[in-house]
């Protein structure tokens, strides 16, 4: 066993002794070869193409409170059964558009139907009864005239006339009653729109005021949004609003405030600022949470995108181009734009200054870096040195 562990090490001692022999002599060679690249300044680290160079200035920051809330329709109905019956059909499903008049539901009828023949039936009787009465009155007007009835028996058929005229006209008004009924076992859509919640299904029992469906008209939303009561002072209305919906990624929306709540919250304390959006694409869906700030004051300030600046820990910094190299300006970091996303920077940087668009996390302080269209020039100019010089 020992024998086999002294001859494994004597293999390994042979093998690294093999390993740094033709490394030694390259050793002088490369750090001559370093020394006269420092010397010649030719060692560049870094290339930067204009594309990653960002030109700081001051831009217009807008500032204002936070408002919250979701995206609604403004045109909605919540269709409700009016009559009590049994749900036959739905036609829509959730998600359907309709047009203004469209079937939704059809309900029971036979019952509505029924009531509708008897009330018809009785205004037909009415109308016999009344048309008797008005017979009998005008004979005995005739034999009033030539003394052979009393006057009471006149009376007494004037009543009797006016009275079948009154059952006319309140079995008239059953009659148009009961038609009204029968139409309400059709729910028809109310305007163009989406059918967005349905409630019941075939076979339901629908008692009066049950929810049957909603539909809501998607061209039709706005940002019914909520303001802290201690920055309300500051919204008005006309203002712009800049927010984002909560699905649509870091897409920006923009919107005008249209109406502000006389009232706050009784719980939460906020008031309700009501946002129309300011044309162009629009959400389609209904209820999403919406974030934004309402731009009530605008002012001029050093801006910078988030893609700039580096955070490490409670510091931000970014990478100024100072000369030839890199230097590490420490940032102070202001509100951020809710409009574009840039931070404003109230220290570190100056107009004018030029910043690596996108850095990486490999660089450092003093660094050395060469734009790429100098070197590109600097190549185009030796090229036509040569060809001049075979000339």
């Amino acid at each position: 066993m020992l024998r086999k562990t002294l001859l494994v090490l004597a293999i390994a001692s042979a093998l690294a002794a093999c390993g740094k022999g033709p490394k030694e002599p390259a050793k002088p060679e490369t750090a001559t070869a370093q020394a006269d690249a420092k010397k010649d300044g030719k060692a560049v680290q870094l290339l930067v193409s204009p594309e990653d160079v960002l030109t700081v200035q001051s831009n217009a920051l807008a500032s204002g409170p936070v408002i919250t809330g979701s995206i609604q329709p403004e045109r909605k109905a919540d269709l409700r059964a009016e009559v009590s019956a049994v749900v036959l059909q739905v036609l829509k499903e959730n998600g359907e558009p309709v047009k203004r008049g469209d079937v939704l539901v059809k309900l029971d009828e036979t019952s509505i139907r029924d009531t509708l023949m008897s009330a018809e039936a009785s205004a037909r009787a009415a109308d016999q009864a009344f048309e008797q009465s008005t017979r009998a009155l005008d004979r005995l007007k005739t034999l009033r005239a030539s003394g052979m009835t009393s006057a009471q028996a006149l009376d007494d058929a004037e009543v009797r006339r006016n009275t079948a005229q009154s059952e006319v006209s309140a079995a008239r008004a059953r009659v148009a009653t009961a038609r009204q009924q029968v139409g309400r076992t059709v729910v028809r859509a109310p305007f163009d729109g989406i059918v967005s919640d349905r409630k019941v299904s075939a076979g339901d029992t629908a008692a009066i005021g049950k929810e049957l469906l909603k539909v809501i008209d998607p061209t039709s939303m706005r940002f019914e949004g909520r303001v802290s009561a201690d920055k309300i002072a500051a919204v008005k209305v006309g203002q712009p609003v800049m927010f984002r919906v909560n699905g649509y990624g870091e897409q920006q929306f923009s919107g005008i405030v249209k109406r502000i709540d006389p009232s706050a919250n009784d719980v939460t304390r906020q008031v309700e600022v009501l946002v129309g959006f300011n044309g162009g694409k629009q959400p389609s869906v209904a209820g999403l949470y919406a974030e934004g700030r309402v731009d009530a004051e605008m002012s001029d300030a050093l801006t910078l995108p988030e893609s700039a600046m580096v955070k490490a820990g409670d510091k931000t910094y970014a990478w100024k181009l100072k000369g030839n190299a890199l230097a590490r300006a420490d940032l102070t970091v202001g509100t951020r734009d809710p409009r574009t996303g840039d931070f404003e920077i109230k220290g570190g940087l100056a107009a004018g200054d030029a910043v690596l668009r996108h850095p990486s996390a490999s660089l450092k302080d003093g660094q050395k870096i060469e734009l790429a269209a100098a070197k590109a020039q600097a190549l185009a100019s030796a090229g036509n040195g040569q060809a001049q010089g075979k000339q």
